[in-house]
């Protein structure tokens, strides 16, 4: 079987990242910080390389499909891998809503409707969604990668057709709801530069891992940083303080730059971007439920088998879009789990690296995480109780395994979704543990799966 060579795992490591998140996170980050949020943009790409470097590192050392949740039942314990599951499958009902209202903000950029046009949207793609994956249908890993490389030519054209009509004079006032905004941007952008923990669970792909995987990773990350901070400046510097209340800035740049019908090819492109980010969700979180539920990690009626799982997921992504928030405070309670996500990853880098550079990085990617998390606010606590209710779970099952004379410890890794946005999912193929990602882009049947965040 053929290995994944350095520029084929920059394409997959590009793909992990880059999702649908971009086409509206310049509006939403303008929104709460202005032209200030610019730093937000620049802080979490300058972050970036070390978490990146800091997963690419783990992947070398530790070459496993199984990712983050692995890495921390390697340095925390099983429970500690079963509470990463926990967050991610509870994540997702509340990040798919997000991720389908950005498509929805373009469909009613072109028709109209407002919010009603945007709830319609959400419906018929999570009905389309919920379709495909209780039928069985595939999106190959391939196609996914294609429609990531859709989405990276329309930010390149956009930027370098809007860029002419830029102005400094957008820049002022530079932070017009103060420096705190700052902080706030950052904490929602977490959820455009979620899936670069997707490197790790590539890593036993390459020839060489330890020289290979840090390498491509690197390349990624400057092509993604230099991606998103083009489409951010352009942003500011062309809409001005018509961004942050802009449902579709890609659009309007577009409209500035090229004319024509373009808005209504850029709510076709984001409408198709999103049912596969939103399948990648379902998908991964079905599978997620049903390898956690059949390991013990949770119980069995919600999610005893794949299909059930699935409609627990379904049906709490429908509550969950009636949810009394805005758009942003629903983003920065999933951002909050990602975020957990990461501070528990780089913890386990920090126990299970080697003293030396590789250490140094993991420990300054782990302050920053925890400092994001901070950043986050109350939001966050969403994912502390859905850790510690995991935990709590894993030791009631123990003492009643204990009571019972069973063994209370069972296989605590399982498979991880896809990083909400991000385009790496789905095959219809799964198997109890989840599923795996293959150099393809596509997803294997054949052991446990990658552990990724469910933002891109």
């Amino acid at each position: 079987m053929s290995k994944l060579t350095v520029p084929q795992g920059t394409a997959l490591s590009i793909g992990a990242v880059l999702g649908t998140g971009v086409i509206s996170m310049p509006a939403l980050a303008a929104g709460v910080a202005g032209p200030a949020s610019l730093i937000a943009w620049v802080a979490l790409i300058l972050l970036s390389a070390p978490l990146a470097w800091t997963f690419a590192a783990l992947g070398g050392r530790h070459p496993d499909g199984g990712g983050v949740s692995t890495y921390v039942g390697l340095a925390f314990g099983p429970r500690a891998s079963a509470a990463v599951g926990w967050i991610f499958y509870f994540a997702v009902p509340l990040g798919a809503p997000a991720a389908a209202a950005f498509a929805g903000g373009y469909v009613a950029d072109v028709v109209g409707g407002g919010n009603t046009t945007v709830l319609i949207t959400y419906f018929l793609i999570i009905a389309v969604v919920f379709a495909m994956n209780w039928f069985g249908l595939r999106v190959s890993g391939r196609a996914q990668l294609i429609l990531t490389a859709v989405l990276a030519l329309l930010l390149v054209i956009t930027v370098c057709t809007a860029l002419p009509h830029a102005s400094l004079a957008n820049l002022r006032p530079f932070a017009p709801h103060g420096w705190s905004g700052v902080g706030a941007a950052a904490a929602i952008l977490v959820w455009g530069f979620a899936g670069w923990e997707a490197v790790s669970s590539l890593s036993a792909d390459y020839r060489n891992p330890r020289r290979e995987v840090p390498r491509a990773t690197m390349i990624a990350v400057a092509v993604v940083g230099v991606l998103y901070l083009a489409v951010a400046a352009t942003s500011v510097l062309v809409l001005g303080p018509a961004l942050g209340s802009s449902p579709a800035p890609l659009a309007d740049l577009l409209a500035i730059g090229v004319g024509g019908p373009v808005r209504l090819l850029t709510a076709v492109v984001a409408v198709l971007l999103t049912i596969g980010a939103v399948n990648a969700y379902f998908a991964g979180a079905s599978r997620l439920g049903a390898s956690l539920a059949s390991s013990g990690a949770l119980p069995t009626f919600l999610a005893a088998n794949v299909r059930r799982s699935l409609a627990v997921v379904t049906i709490g992504s429908s509550l969950a879009v009636f949810l009394p928030f805005p758009l942003h405070t629903v983003m920065l309670l999933v951002t909050g789990c990602f975020t957990l996500v990461y501070v528990l990853g780089t913890a386990a880098a920090v126990k299970l690296l080697p003293r030396g550079w590789s250490r140094v990085v993991a420990g300054f990617a782990f302050v920053a995480v925890l400092g994001l998390l901070w950043l986050n606010g109350l939001p966050a606590l969403l994912s502390l109780v859905i850790a510690g209710a995991a935990i709590v779970y894993q030791g009631l099952r123990s003492r009643r395994a204990a009571r019972t004379g069973l063994s209370p410890e069972a296989s605590l890794s399982p498979g991880i979704p896809p990083a909400p946005g991000t385009l790496l999912a789905a095959d219809a193929s799964f198997s109890a543990d989840g599923p795996l990602l293959r150099r393809d882009g596509g997803l294997s049947s054949d052991g446990p799966a990658p552990c990724q965040v469910p933002a891109g």
